[in-house]
Formats: C-alpha cells, structure tokens, sequence
C-alpha cells in the first residue's frame, strides 16, 4: 500500500512544510480527504483518483474538493465518487454544491456524463474500493467525524482524522492483522490544551495516551499539526520518547 500525504504549502520543502489543509492519496486511486487534493499534481493525475473519503465537513478537509471534481471532470460515465456520512453529504449539497459557493454538480451531472456520484459510508460498515478494504469509524471530533481503517492483502493503515480522545477506532485496529502504521493527529502544544478540550482535538499529552490503547507496536505518525505552532508541537512530541514515533512529511511515499 502506497501512501502519500498531499502536500498543502508552496514555499517550504520535505519535514519542514507546514499542513494548512488535509489529504491521503492512497496507491494513486483513492483519496481520503480533499483539503489540498484539487492543488495536487495535474489535472490528468486527479482524474486517475476514482474515490474519495470524506472524514468530515470543515474546511481544511473539503476545500480544494470542488477543484478536484472539476479537474477530474472527464465527460465520460466513469466518474470519482465522493463518499461521506450521512452529514458529509447533506453538507456538500447545501453548503458547497449550492449554485452560490459552486454550481450543483450534482444537478448538472447526467446519466451519460455525471460530474460525479456521492455515496453513504456508515460506522463499521466496510465496503471494498480499488482493491481495499475501508472501515469507517466514528471518532470524537465537533462535528461528526469518520476515522478509516483501510486494508489490502498485505498491510493495514489507520487514519484516525481529527479527534479527541476515542475508542472505537483503537479497537478496531488491535483487532485488525497486519496493521503498519497509524495516522494520528497532534494539532495544539500543550499551552493551548484548553482550546484542545473545546474543539475535540489533540495536544501531544493526549497524543501518547490514544498510542497507549494501541496494543500492538507499529509505526505512528504525528499528522494535523497546525502550523503556527508547528515547532512547539514537534518539540513536544519528540520528548514524549515514543519508540515508533514519526512527523509526518508531505509529498514524501509511505510504502506498507
């Protein structure tokens, strides 16, 4: 499995690129997020992603999505798919495929030429997509909010999305075999941990007490570290002394 965490800024390199916006492009196919995924690449490189999961609705996790769908438009019936709860979804028809932030795609698709199609994901409801096996579970975010354990026949990654402390995503992936790496957000150092408590997110203290419900030793990679407090949060988590710890780095190829 061929991961890569898509890039978000234009004027810095390698582990020292700050993330605005959030996207996983999985063996070139499928994506999980859309934050930067329109910015990625050429156009003719997105239209080869056929899928894309839809964690939740704020906006450094769906910004660049109406891009994207315009660029992977191929006026041919094989369209993208964009997947998402029940929430997800109600969201992108009304708040962004409204006419007014971007026309009705979904209007404007025809049986012949669709823009592109939405599909229903539900909580522990696995589905298979290019070849992978996805489990969507709900994490502890503002808003509704899917983690995705996703699996192919030799490895599994967790992508646990924006949360708080949670549960049901950790059980998931001790239960689950051949699990490489766990995708784990770090967003606020611990001198904003009163922010961290009201919007449901991780300082690097929370950060090693969700590693610790892991039960089975793998690679974690720290991800959603926000950047004006990029340095502190790295510092922070790398005193931790978390043996398989990583920050994650944009554009570079994860390969499990």
């Amino acid at each position: 499995m061929k991961v890569v965490l898509v890039p978000s800024s234009v004027s810095e390199r390698s582990e020292d690129q700050h993330q605005f916006l959030t996207s996983f492009l999985i063996n070139n196919s499928l994506a999980v997020d859309a934050g930067s995924l329109g910015f990625y690449g050429t156009a003719q490189e997105q239209a080869q992603i056929k899928h894309v999961l839809i964690s939740h609705t704020h906006i450094d996790h769906v910004g660049s999505l109406p891009i994207f769908v315009e660029n992977s438009y191929e006026t041919q019936r094989d369209c993208v798919t964009v997947h998402g709860s029940e929430e997800v979804l109600d969201c992108l028809q009304k708040d962004i495929f409204n006419d007014r932030v971007w026309p009705d795609f979904v209007r404007l698709s025809t049986p012949s030429a669709p823009f592109f199609k939405l599909a229903k994901l539900e909580g522990g409801k696995t589905v298979e997509l290019e070849g992978l096996r996805i489990t969507p579970v709900p994490v502890n975010h503002v808003v509704p909010t899917l983690g995705f354990i996703i699996e192919d026949k030799d490895a599994t990654v967790a992508i646990i999305s924006d949360t708080g402390p949670t549960d049901a995503i950790w059980e998931y992936a001790n239960k689950t075999p051949n699990l490489k790496a766990v995708f784990l957000e770090a967003t606020f150092p611990e001198s904003l941990a009163r922010l961290a408590e009201i919007s449901t997110h991780l300082t690097p203290t929370l950060f090693a007490r969700e590693v610790q419900k892991l039960k089975k030793p793998t690679a974690i990679i720290a991800v959603h570290i926000k950047a004006r407090f990029r340095t502190e949060v790295v510092r922070e988590l790398n005193a931790l002394g978390l043996p398989q710890l990583q920050i994650g780095q944009f554009g570079k190829i994860y390969n499990f």
